[in-house]
């Protein structure tokens, strides 16, 4: 799929502000890929992609999910700001005929981060989190941390949702878990050589 066309059928899905967002997500994951060497053609159609199931009703999500042989139904017990992740990569697969399969991981984990994420998927979970249009405390040491490690901007990012959810008694998904004490470790190891 071109990224005209991922636009075109983005747009169709979200809300103008929602589409805004998008626009920011996949600005600041193009200047991350290049910071990083990542393949852009992929950075940019996951960017483009990320929040396609937005909208969706939570059922309809919950559904989705759960007819996709390849996704787990742990998605639907955390909680329904995290469906559209798993729910879009299911649509944008059998709506949108998108295949390759890194960029169906980095809409997957764009919201939850996961142990052993690619380079994209690093890229795309970070641009969705410190695209400009984000105002809330603590993102401006996340971007600082960004423009200078990934891993470290991706820790951060962990770090403040982990906190963010557990200050409101609201579950986290154990592959959140998983990508921050993976990052830690990996942080921990560089600043010790």
């Amino acid at each position: 799929m071109n990224e005209q066309r991922a636009f075109e059928a983005v747009k169709k899905q979200l809300k103008p502000a929602r589409y805004e967002h998008t626009l920011r997500v996949v600005e600041t994951a193009e200047e991350l890929a290049g910071k990083y060497h990542a393949r852009l053609e992929k950075v940019r159609l996951a960017a483009i992609l990320h929040d396609y199931a937005k909208y969706r009703p939570a059922g309809e999500m919950k559904e989705v999910i759960r007819s996709a042989d390849w996704l787990s139904d742990e998605w639907c017990s955390y909680g329904e700001a995290i469906l559209h992740a798993p729910a879009g990569a299911a649509l944008v697969r059998s709506e949108l005929g998108i295949t390759d399969e890194d960029v169906i991981r980095a809409i997957v984990y764009h919201t939850t981060g996961r142990a052993g994420m690619t380079l994209i998927e690093k890229i795309v979970f970070l641009a969705d989190y410190i695209e400009p249009g984000r105002k809330f405390p603590g993102i401006e040491s996340v971007r600082q941390a960004a423009d200078d490690s990934l891993d470290r901007g991706c820790l951060l990012a962990l770090a403040n949702t982990i906190g963010f959810l557990t200050s409101k008694k609201q579950p986290v998904f154990p592959d959140t878990f998983h990508a921050y004490n993976e990052l830690v470790k990996l942080t921990m190891r560089g600043l010790k050589s």
